[in-house]
């Protein structure tokens, strides 16, 4: 029996995370052979190189494209772009997959998007759907029209593809890959690494045993100019309080320049002897350091998706996340000084909220695998006619449905 090639593409730090579970499924499949590709930021040190990572995961790396360009502005953004996709078609055509897999909304995966589908490749997107602020928006809801498969979290997610004009038939409610690792560690939540030896850093190490906070923050592209001011906020009200921190880089989005900036300043300039600075973590350490946490503060949808799940407090800044659905363990504020302050303060006071199981319960890889293995694979989304029907419009004829859309017209 021939397998289907599938090749996922990674270009990011969280990336890999969000679709650890479903490599390993497909990697396992009878059906199936995986095929991996690195590009952009998740093959930058600066960023959380991967590739190290995922070698000891176990995993075999097929190609490697580096495409970021430097500057980490709008136009420095835009022109990434058009390196991922010469790189990406040229990988494509090479591999020869027979699905390529799009991973969410960052800014680079549309290069994904765009060298599969002129390459006449099926196109899978996971995590589409969603509502969001920011570039992402539009970076993934044009994801999820040059794909034809469709693998998304949540049953709004699948309404709003449907509603984009996706045929039903080929959108799928898995739930969400990276909720399957926040699932494992709950066998053994303990922080059971040192992470100041293991992961180095920059800063002293505070105690933290007996209670820290974890920061992950990134830049809005839609926001660009406004990148230094809301990080300030965010540095000023952890200082302030002196609760040991964890603070994780952030991506390598427009806005990440004045984001380091700020903190290399308040470094320097202000007692940070109580905040620790990481580049990365492997996933399972990291979900284990979130989950132990008081809480998460800044605009990841970590936030939003493994949180909810494990019932981990957060602190959720701004726009970023505007939309997207949540659980109970969110507050939404501002980007003002006292206002995450006041949040924080509100999460140490009272019980641990409770999970949520809006973006799935933890078997989301193994679902898409077999998704993979037995859709009929498209690359057109040409609806069939019957010619022998007439409607109206002159030349056009009725549209043939497919059973689900039948069922659902009856």
């Amino acid at each position: 029996m021939t397998k289907r090639k599938v090749c996922a593409v990674i270009t990011a730090r969280p990336s890999y995370s969000r679709i650890k579970t479903t490599l390993l499924a497909i990697k396992e499949h009878p059906e199936l052979e995986l095929q991996v590709v690195l590009a952009g930021p998740a093959l930058l040190n600066k960023y959380g190189n991967v590739d190290k990572i995922m070698h000891d995961d176990g995993f075999e790396v097929s190609d490697r494209v580096y495409t970021v360009l430097d500057g980490e502005n709008l136009t420095s953004m835009a022109k990434t772009v058009g390196i991922g996709l010469v790189e990406l078609s040229n990988v494509f055509y090479k591999l020869k997959p027979q699905m390529v897999i799009v991973i969410a909304d960052r800014f680079e995966t549309i290069s994904v998007s765009i060298a599969a589908a002129y390459q006449n490749i099926p196109l899978v997107h996971i995590q589409g759907g969603e509502i969001t602020g920011s570039i992402d928006e539009k970076v993934r809801h044009a994801n999820t029209k040059f794909a034809d498969i469709h693998l998304v979290c949540n049953k709004r997610a699948m309404q709003t593809v449907i509603k984009m004009g996706e045929d039903p038939d080929y959108v799928f409610n898995t739930g969400c890959p990276s909720i399957d690792l926040a699932d494992e560690i709950l066998e053994n939540p303990a922080i059971n690494f040192d992470p100041y030896r293991k992961y180095g850093g920059l800063g002293s190490n505070p105690d933290f045993n007996d209670g820290y906070l974890v920061v992950m923050q990134h830049p809005v592209t839609t926001e660009f100019n406004e990148a230094k001011f809301q990080t300030e906020e965010t540095l000023e009200a952890v200082r302030e309080l002196k609760i040991p921190t964890f603070w994780f880089s952030p991506n390598a989005d427009a806005g990440s320049d004045a984001v380091s900036q700020s903190i290399k300043y308040y470094r320097s300039n202000y007692d940070m002897s109580h905040v620790h600075f990481f580049d990365n973590m492997i996933p399972a350490d990291f979900l284990r350091l979130v989950y132990n946490a008081q809480c998460l503060i800044g605009n990841s949808s970590m936030g939003i998706r493994e949180c909810s799940f494990l019932g981990v407090p957060v602190v959720n800044i701004g726009s970023r996340q505007s939309g997207r659905e949540r659980g109970v363990n969110v507050i939404d504020v501002e980007y003002n000084k006292q206002k995450i302050q006041d949040a924080i303060r509100y999460w140490q006071k009272v019980e641990r909220p409770g999970r949520s199981f809006v973006y799935g319960k933890g078997d989301a890889g193994k679902r898409m695998a077999d998704v993979l293995a037995k859709v009929p694979l498209r690359y057109s989304k040409i609806l069939q006619f019957q010619d022998e029907k007439p409607m109206h419009n002159p030349g056009q004829g009725r549209i043939k449905r497919s059973p689900r859309q039948k069922h659902k017209a009856a």
